[in-house]
């Protein structure tokens, strides 16, 4: 029991309590800017000056002083260095919050604001700044950055690892997800036969009925419980 291995799904609820929005709420990004607009490849063909604008905007926000890790990043970390077995988080989300909370074993799938990509050479680079059309690359020196996330259209990162993660796991658990967005959306279907599976969310996700034990309310309150739960237990 203590050497089972976990595989934690995060998406934005984890996130909303440290001051970051949503992209599905009535309040979220999505209801303010048409992402469509931004967030595909063809946009940022069209309209590179408008995209990096955003992501810059993005990023300034992400890393402000005021956000920081709530208790739920920090359950999971706590989860991580005290579980006998695997722990991997596995996050829809482009912020930091999980490193900074210190989980190691992280993969984020749909890239990272921290981080840039250059078109020409494909390096990746660790960003906190602004990027311009002009910015040039730190290896190759041409001006072809882009953020390095995953846009519409575009395919998620680290599925081959996630889909062995998933293969393994005996404990699949989703956090503050909306169950809408794929492929994560199928994740816990992928490992019904061979684990047990739990949500921990605000509310019922579209996928809740396929989850053997769900618990609903703000992250930051049922996430550092449920893991002091399966630490005592395993203890």
């Amino acid at each position: 029991m203590s050497e089972r291995n976990i595989v934690v799904l995060t998406g934005a609820g984890i996130s909303r309590e440290s001051g970051l929005p949503t992209f599905r709420d009535a309040d979220g990004l999505w209801s303010s800017q048409r992402l469509l607009d931004l967030a595909r490849p063809a946009a940022f063909l069209h309209d590179p000056v408008a995209v990096h604008d955003f992501y810059n905007a993005r990023r300034a926000q992400a890393n402000s002083p005021a956000v920081e890790p709530n208790p739920a990043h920090l359950a999971l970390a706590r989860l991580e260095q005290r579980w006998a077995g695997n722990v991997v988080v596995v996050t829809q989300n482009v912020d930091d919050l999980h490193e900074r909370a210190g989980s190691a074993k992280v993969l984020h799938m749909h890239g990272r604001l921290n981080q840039v990509r250059c078109n020409a050479c494909s390096t990746r680079h660790a960003w906190t700044g602004d990027v311009a059309v002009d910015t040039p690359c730190p290896a190759c020196g041409a001006a072809k950055l882009r953020p390095d996330i995953v846009w519409f259209g575009e395919v998620p990162f680290h599925l081959e690892e996630i889909d062995a993660l998933l293969g393994q796991c005996d404990l699949f658990v989703s956090i503050g997800t909306s169950g809408s967005v794929f492929p994560a959306a199928d994740f816990v279907q992928m490992v019904k036969r061979s684990a047990h599976t739990v949500e921990l969310n605000l509310e019922p996700s579209a996928g809740a009925l396929r989850f053997d034990e769900t618990h609903y309310g703000l992250a930051s309150q049922i996430v550092p419980v449920f893991v002091d739960e399966l630490l005592t237990r395993n203890s």
